[in-house]
């Protein structure tokens, strides 16, 4: 696509540069539609290539044909409702640019409670580590790039999953992940792991959340036993692939720490506890293997 503000192209084949929409015109045309200002510039940079400073700078710069068009089927996307990232096909977590997909859930903020608490938890020196139902790769590369000693398994169910973290960890250059196909615990090569990470489907089937989240793949979502059913799949399994005194972190729903605690300390283990969010919800629960 063409990233040319300031010129309409060659004469004849995009008409006069009068002609054309500017900057503000097509922000001014998405507060139309209800459409956030902030959603709109960051569209609007991805599709024309320029920092979002440069739009409001020069909000009366004419914008060429293509990248009009493809801003306003941008535009039509958001409206009704598809989420900002998969119309410009990348989203930040932990500071990196990850491409996601419609294969994988959209990274959020509060699952970078997760990272930080592994990173608070172990030390800088090589750990093994995994990270279950990895989507896009999010919390497997965050921590590959805060510790480069550590090896990381992310495993995924889902090929075309894993094919979107391949690509993410190409593109950051992190060579110790390592990624396995296969569900759950399953899917990990050998036992001893210092810590297991997951942020796995937790929302129950008839959650009336589920309306506004249409467009990202509801196996990745939804889970059976009001939402707890993968959680305790793989807490049932964990204790197995954990060396003594290795730490589970495991990322649920903003009500689900009670039960979640209760059937951890039925299952062995010890130093339970739940951690919580920047809304001050329960949002991630560790527990250890006895040593």
């Amino acid at each position: 696509m063409s990233n040319d503000f300031s010129s309409a192209g060659p004469p004849g084949a995009a008409g006069n540069v009068a002609d054309h929409p500017t900057v503000a015109g097509l922000l001014d045309a998405a507060r139309a539609r209800g459409i956030a200002r902030l959603d709109a510039e960051v569209l609007l940079s991805a599709l024309s290539g320029l920092g979002r400073a440069q739009l409001i700078a020069f909000g009366e710069r004419p914008v060429d044909a293509l990248t009009s068009a493809m801003v306003e089927v941008g535009l039509e996307r958001l409206a009704a409702g598809e989420p900002l990232a998969y119309i410009t096909g990348t989203k930040e977590f932990w500071s990196l640019p990850l491409v996601v997909t419609r294969d994988v859930l959209i990274p959020r903020p509060d699952t970078e409670l997760l990272v930080e608490r592994c990173l608070a938890l172990l030390p800088d020196a090589p750990q093994q580590v995994a990270d279950l139902g990895t989507g896009s790769g999010a919390i497997a590369l965050a921590l590959a790039r805060e510790r480069p000693a550590w090896r990381i398994v992310a495993t995924d169910a889902s090929p075309a999953a894993l094919e979107v973290a391949a690509v993410n960890r190409q593109r950051l250059n992190l060579g110790n992940v390592e990624l396995r196909a296969g569900h759950w615990c399953a899917a990990l090569p050998d036992s001893g792991f210092d810590a297991i990470l997951s942020n796995p489907p937790y929302i129950a089937e008839d959650d009336a959340a589920l309306a506004g989240l249409g467009h990202e793949p509801r196996g990745a979502l939804v889970a059976g036993e009001q939402g707890f059913a993968d959680l305790l799949q793989i807490a049932g399994s964990a204790r197995a692939r954990l060396r003594p005194g290795g730490a589970l972190l495991l990322e649920h729903g903003s009500t689900q720490a009670p039960r979640l605690r209760e059937a951890l300390v039925a299952m062995g283990f010890v130093r339970v506890a739940s951690l919580r969010d920047l809304a001050g919800h329960e949002r991630v629960t560790e527990a250890f293997s006895p040593t």
